[in-house]
């Protein structure tokens, strides 16, 4: 056993996983180069190897969630991708407007087949709320009613059909699902924005003969009044150098009697930077702090309520896993296995990491001047 392998196989004691072990979490070591790897790039080397085939693991959540409950990668240390993904985060602005759209052509833009088939009917690419939901769908649906029950949203009466006119702005509107859920079910107009041209135009045809608008538009760029706001994981894309510019945007688009409700993932501690997952994933994304968050909050908004979900997520990740393996026979002719095992990779991990309560998820109901009499919170 040379020093490396001895040094992992020591660090992961605490977590009860083991190497070449019998439980389903336990990994199969299959390339011994990848200890050298894995101590000399951390989570990046971690994640490229297992693309690469190097090691396997039977119950790939379950071997993250003990990673992460027992706090493992905090204890590695700085590896030297993450130095240098830190130190470009402090210095450079990697979320500035000439660098809104590459996430969209790194990830949104990938296949829209491919996320249809992952995502189910509502193409919700966010956190589901499972409170009394059984399945995938009926989880994305009823997220989609708690936001809108959370403005303060009445339903239309069946009866006349009729609804409010009102006028609702979606942040990052993806591919159009919460825009056509509460123009049907809440008979209002919405406007969605979006950096990816494929989900644009997947929204456009969703939403059509609806009072939707959907547009390829930069937040940044938004200057006109809306009496609601909602942005479902987009904020996670803004980063802390754009936080108040962020919320100055939405408090000069939003009317003073109005409620901005903000879903959002969100770190408790550690960096909002891994490298796999900046590389492979979501490029440039940066997961907020609440400390940041309430930061960027102040002189643009009033917090009306907290409201943390965060184990849903992993019921959310592992729903969309099935789907994806089920779907996976049709999509083999066009990726390969390393694409195959590094989507596999992301899923897994994220789910291992909401499982371990390491990594959050908020509904944050904000107003500008406050709610007379006070908000009533809403589960």
């Amino acid at each position: 056993m040379d020093k490396n392998e001895e040094w992992i196989n020591k660090l992961l004691e605490p977590s009860g996983i083991k190497i070449n072990g019998e439980n389903p979490w336990d990994i199969k070591i299959l390339n011994q180069r990848v200890y050298d790897r894995i101590k000399a790039e951390g989570s990046l080397g971690l994640g490229e190897s297992y693309m690469e085939g190097w090691w396997d693991c039977n119950n790939l959540d379950q071997f993250f969630y003990k990673l992460f409950l027992a706090k493992i990668p905090e204890k590695v240390g700085f590896s030297i991708p993450l130095v240098l993904g830190v130190i470009a985060t402090k210095i450079f602005n990697l979320q500035k407007k000439s660098r809104a759209f590459q996430i969209a052509e790194r990830h949104y833009d990938l296949d829209n087949k491919l996320f249809s088939a992952m995502l189910g009917k509502t193409m919700a690419y966010s956190c589901g709320y499972w409170k009394k939901a059984k399945d995938l769908d009926s989880a994305q649906f009823a997220k989609y009613d708690l936001i809108c029950r959370k403005l303060g949203l009445k339903k239309a009466r069946p009866s006349t059909g009729s609804g409010q006119n009102l006028r609702i702005l979606d942040i990052g509107c993806g591919w159009g699902g919460f825009a056509k859920y509460t123009a049907e079910n809440y008979k209002v107009s919405v406007v969605g924005i979006t950096v990816s041209k494929e989900q644009a135009e997947f929204a456009k045809k969703l939403c059509a003969k609806l009072p939707v608008e959907i547009r390829v538009q930069d937040y940044r760029d938004l200057n006109e009044k809306f009496d609601h706001i909602v942005s479902v994981g987009m904020i996670e894309h803004v980063g802390l150098k754009n936080y108040k510019t962020y919320f100055e945007a939405a408090k000069r688009c939003l009317r003073n009697d109005g409620l901005f409700l903000l879903h959002t993932i969100g770190l408790t501690s550690g960096h909002s930077t891994d490298p796999w997952i900046n590389r492979y994933i979501f490029p440039n994304g940066a997961l907020p702090s609440l400390k940041q968050i309430t930061t960027g909050i102040e002189k643009y908004f009033i917090i009306e309520d907290v409201h943390n979900f965060g184990a849903d997520y992993d019921k959310t990740l592992m729903a969309w896993h099935k789907k994806f393996l089920e779907a996976w026979p049709k999509f083999k002719d066009t990726y390969d296995d390393r694409f195959y095992r590094m989507w596999n990779y992301y899923i897994l991990s994220c789910a291992g990491n909401f499982r371990s309560r390491q990594t959050q998820l908020w509904q944050i109901a904000l107003s500008p001047q406050g709610v007379p009499g006070g908000y009533k919170s809403v589960r």
